[in-house]
């Protein structure tokens, strides 16, 4: 079973100095990829190939781009083929047509796979071996036994680095005491219920989603492009971080809890729902996360869902 595992790392000026070499290097490679397929089939009507996008960067790009080669080449080679799911998708009519990446993005990652031994896991150090940037100080929170996959390097707008790594493990399954059928259901006026009973958000969360309404207001009277309105970006990023961190938990408290005492589960829609894609201030959750969590979870434990 593919898992994966997310922890924070503390890179140094070097090492974080590689790994935004790296996120401008893909967001360059993937760019440009999308340029030349999209220009052959504008100009010469030639549909190009995941394959013909690679080569097209390890023979032309590179050639021209000796910088490229500084970097970890399979994250190039990745940026490639997340250039290509993207095509993929809007052929499927599963999202728009792909658009460029902007280097103002406040999504920055990277990928790139294990080969000879490339990326590795010291849990008693408290250390990640990374392509290119060696051994890099990290919080091992949890641990695993099984063969690494890929590891996927990332930062967030508050400027923290985390490496989320996915391996081939094996899962203990969530034990049942008692065969038992749970609702898990969405109404407009309360929220998430479960077995007719509201989940009550924490009240952590309405403190910060107060705290982040009031950042909100204050950015608004800060001169943009200012070192202030920058810094009070940086607070509303902070903030939000944590909010969504609160959530998440939550969810997963909510999801745990459901598959660990039923052996059926039910999910739907009451007719009263508004704005069900939306968050439910009620609750705290995000339906389409919460719904997610139990699709796999159930899948993972044996559980039935509905």
């Amino acid at each position: 079973m593919l898992k994966a595992y997310k922890y924070r790392i503390y890179p140094n000026k070097k090492q974080q100095a590689q790994i935004v070499k790296t996120f401008d290097c893909c967001r360059f490679v993937y760019n440009r990829t999308l340029m030349y397929r999209r220009e052959m089939y504008e100009k010469c009507g030639v549909f190009v190939s995941r394959t013909d996008c690679n080569n097209y960067l390890n023979r032309e790009l590179k050639a021209k781009h000796s910088w490229l080669k500084e970097v970890d080449k399979f994250a190039l080679t990745n940026a490639v083929y997340h250039m290509d799911s993207a095509y993929q998708n809007f052929f499927k009519n599963r999202s728009g047509y792909p658009r460029f990446k902007s280097r103002y993005s406040e999504h920055k990652s990277y990928t790139t796979n294990f080969t000879n031994g490339n990326i590795a896991i010291d849990f008693e150090e408290g250390r990640v071996k990374l392509p290119k940037l060696k051994m890099v100080k990290a919080v091992l929170h949890r641990f695993f036994k099984g063969q690494i996959k890929t590891a996927t390097i990332s930062q967030t707008p508050d400027g923290k680095y985390y490496v989320s790594i996915l391996a081939e493990t094996a899962h203990e399954a969530i034990p049942l005491s008692f065969l038992r059928t749970g609702v898990v259901s969405l109404s407009g006026d309360t929220g998430v219920l479960w077995d007719e009973k509201e989940c009550k958000s924490p009240e952590s969360l309405e403190r910060k989603e107060r705290r982040l309404e009031k950042l909100q207001r204050q950015l608004a009277n800060k001169e943009k492009g200012s070192n202030n309105y920058y810094k009070q970006k940086r607070k509303i990023a902070l903030c939000r971080e944590r909010i969504n961190n609160i959530s998440r938990d939550y969810c997963h408290q909510v999801s745990h809890e459901i598959i660990s005492q039923n052996q059926l589960i039910t999910l739907e829609k009451r007719k009263s729902a508004k704005n069900s894609s939306q968050t439910t201030p009620a609750a705290g959750i995000v339906w389409y996360e919460l719904a997610r969590q139990l699709e796999y979870k159930a899948k993972w434990n044996g559980r039935i869902l509905l």
